[in-house]
């Protein structure tokens, strides 16, 4: 018979192993799957062996873990959910499934906290500090993942005022002040902090996510998921579970990095994001419209610029995940390659709801990953590069953010399609992005309009070019 704490920390051990492995893996598209199936693997013995070999009572007699039925009956039921949701989610759909996800990893960590918090009478201050902490980020992350899911869904809107900021500042300082006060006296307010505590950072993270708009929802995911991973990890140290808190360090700490590398994209600070005070509405500048008219171009014209150039750019956007245009434009693509036509795809790190969206996107339809250049390669051959065709994108080839102080994004790192010989945007109107501002790409002379649904217009520009 396995000796239960030694099976159990093996089998930790190896599921710790099997995240690091696949963690590492996800770092290229060729791996990336089964890196996704190892780290799955891993939580599945994670599970199996704490279901098998968990001492409920250590220094006692083995007992085990305790409600099997109920546990095993829950996994059933979450498995099967899970299993529907992902085959029938659409990929324009998967920033919002993202944020359900880290909703729910946080609403689960906050729950521990609880359920510890009221089931024993006294904690030494570390373990108490543990279970604050984790009850605050966790219940942070999940009403502010509730939020991103229903801005996200479009069920939510953006509410945009100055004393967001403060509101925020005063609930940030108003949970560490509770928490300072609750170590210092663990038994006061007769074991009502938690609840206070756990009401705070419900709210706060309510306010925390409301003002921030769409253009911003990529940096916002991407720490809620740090802080879903922070919460966990927390968790695991209130049950001394190495797994949970290897698997949550592993989350919160590439969650953070990817955050700090989007505000880098996005010429914001970390602060600000905390804060809320992130993403507010657009401003005027230089860049706005006036009477200027911008110039349209004709299906034919298009198709004929594109297949008698030498290199093609493809800058995808938002714009190409609603259309679900991402196989037309595979499709494109390879009818230009067929023609002698030099043809990549120019990435920006925080195009679409989510970091990394357009690269699934271009991923499902086949794309060679190779062909797809992030903005520090694609930027350095776009005066070489003949045709530039954005599709669905605004605010990330907006040149106001290279010349134009008075500009809300002025500083943002941008693809500069401005510098390529001739410049195509699909759009299906001159409405400005989510910044809210209006883009002087499109009154430039070597720019041209192509009004239309992306899907539709990409679909119609192939069949000009197959008639060449």
């Amino acid at each position: 018979m396995f000796d239960s704490p030694f099976a159990l920390e093996i089998g930790y051990l190896i599921g710790t192993i099997l995240f690091i492995i696949g963690l590492r893996q996800l770092s290229h598209p060729d791996t990336a799957r089964k890196g996704n199936m190892l780290a799955g693997v891993g939580m599945i013995i994670a599970i199996i062996v704490t279901l098998l070999f968990y001492d409920y009572d250590p220094g006692a007699e083995f007992v085990g873990v305790k409600n099997m039925g109920w546990i095993l009956a829950a996994i059933a039921v979450a498995s099967v959910i899970g299993w529907m949701v992902s085959v029938k989610i659409k990929m324009t759909a998967m920033p919002e499934l993202v944020s359900l996800f880290n909703g729910l990893g946080g609403a689960a960590a906050a729950t521990i906290a609880m359920v510890e918090y009221t089931s024993k009478s006294s904690f030494d201050t570390g373990t108490l500090a543990v279970l604050f902490l984790s009850l605050v980020i966790g219940g942070m992350s999940f009403t502010g993942s509730m939020i991103a899911y229903g801005k996200l869904a479009g069920k939510v809107g953006d509410i945009f005022s100055p004393i967001m900021t403060w509101v925020n500042l005063l609930f940030l300082i108003g949970s560490v002040g509770i928490i300072g006060y609750g170590l210092a006296s663990p038994d006061a307010m007769d074991g009502n902090i938690a609840w206070i505590l756990l009401g705070i950072s419900l709210a706060y993270g309510i306010f925390f996510v409301m003002p921030i708009g769409g253009a911003d929802m990529p940096v916002v995911i991407s720490l809620l998921n740090s802080f879903t991973g922070v919460a966990a990890a927390f968790a695991g140290f209130l049950y001394g579970n190495q797994v949970m808190i290897t698997g949550g360090i592993l989350v919160g700490s590439a969650g953070t990095i990817l955050t700090v590398l989007m505000c880098e994209a996005m010429n914001r600070s970390l602060l600000n994001v905390i804060i809320g005070d992130f993403g507010g509405e657009g401003g005027g500048g230089k860049g706005q419209a006036g009477e200027q008219v911008a110039k349209e171009i004709t299906l034919t014209d298009a198709a004929i610029l594109c297949a008698y150039a030498q290199r093609v750019c493809i800058v995808p956007g938002y714009g190409l995940a609603v259309a679900q245009a991402q196989h037309a434009c595979h499709e494109f693509e390879k009818l230009l390659e067929a023609k002698g036509v030099d043809v990549y795809y120019a990435i920006h790190p925080v195009a679409g709801r989510m970091p990394g969206h357009m690269n699934v996107l271009l991923a499902e339809a086949d794309v060679p990953y190779p062909k797809l250049y992030e903005m520090d390669d694609a930027n350095p051959v776009m005066d070489t590069t003949d045709v530039v065709i954005v599709v669905g994108a605004n605010d990330v080839v907006n040149p106001g953010a290279e010349d134009d102080p008075g500009s809300p994004i002025y500083g943002m790192p941008i693809i500069q399609v401005h510098n390529a010989k001739n410049c195509i945007i699909m759009k299906r109107s001159m409405n400005p992005g989510y910044a809210g501002i209006q883009n002087p790409l499109f009154f430039r002379d070597k720019s041209r309009m192509l009004f239309g649904d992306a899907k539709d217009s990409l679909t119609k520009l192939s069949s000009e070019v197959k008639s060449l």
